[in-house]
């Protein structure tokens, strides 16, 4: 092959064209093929759009799950702590609220009878 065969297949790979003076200049791409180059590029945008929207709505889903999450911790954290900070210091309140808590309280209980049973032997 020769030094001209490899010029023409270069030239015509290429966009751009030498003129005799040495300077470059652009092939001009016909209209029709710019059309359907925007023709074939629009449905590709599109669906890269709707791509990107996809991810970022569950993106957006999972980092609400999260803060929600978090959000509960916390919540339950601090309801501990404040829990733990009322509690009563004194050994005495402690002693009042524990002998209160085991005293049984029945509202609704009535006596129906009450009696006294002596045992028969008596010992001595």
């Amino acid at each position: 092959m020769n030094d001209e065969e490899r010029k023409i297949i270069i030239d015509k790979v290429s966009e751009y064209h030498q003129k005799e003076s040495g300077e470059y200049q652009r092939v001009p791409i016909s209209t029709m093929h710019r059309w359907l180059t925007y023709a074939m590029l629009i449905p590709v945008v599109v669906v890269l759009v709707l791509i990107g929207v996809f991810f970022f709505a569950a993106f957006l889903t999972l980092l609400l799950v999260a803060v929600v999450v978090i959000g509960i911790r916390f919540w339950w954290l601090r309801r501990n702590f404040e829990s733990t900070m009322h509690q009563p210091d004194d050994l005495n309140d402690f002693k009042r609220q524990t002998e209160s808590d085991r005293a049984v309280v029945i509202e609704d209980a009535q006596i129906i009878e009450e009696t006294e049973v002596h045992s028969g032997k008596q010992k001595k």
